[in-house]
């Protein structure tokens, strides 16, 4: 006799109960969305930079070379630190902050330092390679904020105020006020998001998020009112026209892509915003591309994509009994899932445009590599815990990594 009807569903819902709790899913999520991502935007990158490779003398291929070359370090990077046990991740957390902190200052140096679009962030090389620090600086903060509040944790010093936010917050404010100083102002907030991330994860109370939220939104108006640039991103929220001055054209050629591309778009390097009328394509924009050229399908691909990532990181967070685990997982879900919102609120014009690329998507060596080596991170996480070292032994691919 055939099963009841009502029961189908029922039983459906314990095969994903079933599928979601074997230890290789979070595994397999991070693994599957990052390569996904990265490869569509490799796809992207190169069909929203043709033009703008020409326009500037360069040969079309110019931009998918170079994300090509960060995309090959940032693989190596992610693989080695998915091999690093995670007690020697923790090692390397003063390391990274300290040298954050002295490659941000460096930035500030006449003559190293290179400026794009008003904002001193980048760090000259030679040549056309630039470093971008604020980028490594996120992942740096991830690994320095966890190591200290798992350490504290450790030690039952998060009941009190002072072993909660001293150094994580001073810290904090050094890395965004250098950031600050670059005029990179979106790169600060993500990292301020990421901060709130961490003394959540910490059990900090809700009163301090009042607190630091309200404070937060001063100083953040204070920094708005004083810079006409940045009120004139706030005046183009919901904006239908590219308005006096044409302020506003960004955001609206942005808006004109996305409408043009319908379910399934105008096809692979058919985007007529490319030529010249979308500023910044293949960084800030390219959700945009995306949108005119694999329409709305192309464009919900890519927020499952990062749905997924995101689920499995908080999975990996939600099961890891190592306070360090947990903080560094959910630190990083934080900034994937904060960052790729303001960049796509901004070409929705839902929020002001903050300049922060789409992580693993954009185009942007430094964000690539510091994406990767963040998923290697979620990647050694998960590889600590017994029973995915044992999954992945009887698949024939025994783990390196030790126990945590």
């Amino acid at each position: 006799m055939a099963a009841p009807a009502e029961s189908r569903p029922r039983r459906a819902v314990a095969r994903l109960r079933r599928a979601w709790d074997r230890p290789l899913t979070a595994y397999y999520l991070v693994v599957g969305s990052t390569v996904l991502l990265a490869g569509l935007g490799l796809v992207m990158v190169f069909s929203s930079s043709q033009i703008q490779a020409l326009r500037q003398g360069l040969p079309p291929t110019f931009y998918l070379r170079q994300q090509l070359m960060a995309a090959g370090i940032g693989t190596a990077l992610a693989l080695s630190a998915a091999r690093i046990p995670v007690e020697k991740h923790r090692l390397l957390a003063y390391p990274l902050l300290g040298g954050s902190v002295l490659l941000l200052a460096l930035v500030q140096v006449p003559g190293l330092g290179r400026t794009v679009n008003g904002q001193t962030n980048w760090l000259a090389l030679g040549g056309p390679f630039v470093l971008q620090p604020s980028e490594f600086a996120k992942a740096a903060f991830i690994v320095w904020g966890a190591d200290l509040l798992a350490r504290k944790q450790r030690h039952r010093l998060l009941s009190q105020w002072k072993h909660l936010l001293v150094p994580l917050v001073p810290g904090a404010l050094l890395l965004s006020g250098l950031m600050m100083l670059g005029g990179d102002m979106g790169t600060a907030v993500v990292l301020w998001a990421v901060l709130f991330g961490l003394l959540w994860l910490a059990g900090a109370p809700l009163r301090l998020f009042g607190a630091a939220l309200a404070g937060a939104g001063l100083l953040a108006a204070v920094l708005i009112t004083t810079s006409p640039h940045r009120m004139s991103r706030f005046a183009c929220l919901g904006a239908g026209d590219p308005g006096p001055g044409d302020q506003c054209w960004q955001v609206v050629h942005g808006l004109y892509a996305l409408s043009t591309g319908g379910l399934f778009g105008n096809g692979i390097g058919a985007s007529i915003e490319k030529w010249g009328e979308l500023p910044e394509p293949h960084t800030d924009f390219i959700f945009a591309v995306t949108g005119e050229e694999l329409g709305l399908v192309g464009t919900l691909s890519v927020l499952v994509l990062f749905a997924a990532l995101c689920a499995g990181g908080l999975r990996i967070a939600g099961r890891g009994r190592d306070p360090f685990v947990r903080l560094t997982a959910g630190g990083i879900v934080t900034w994937f899932a904060v960052q790729a919102g303001i960049n796509i609120g901004g070409v929705l014009g839902l929020v002001p445009v903050a300049g922060v690329p789409l992580p693993l998507f954009s185009y942007g060596g430094s964000a690539l590599i510091a994406a990767l080596y963040a998923v290697g991170l979620l990647l050694a996480a998960t590889r600590g815990e017994p029973a995915v070292r044992a999954a992945l032994a009887r698949r024939g691919r025994k783990p390196r990594s030790g126990r945590r």
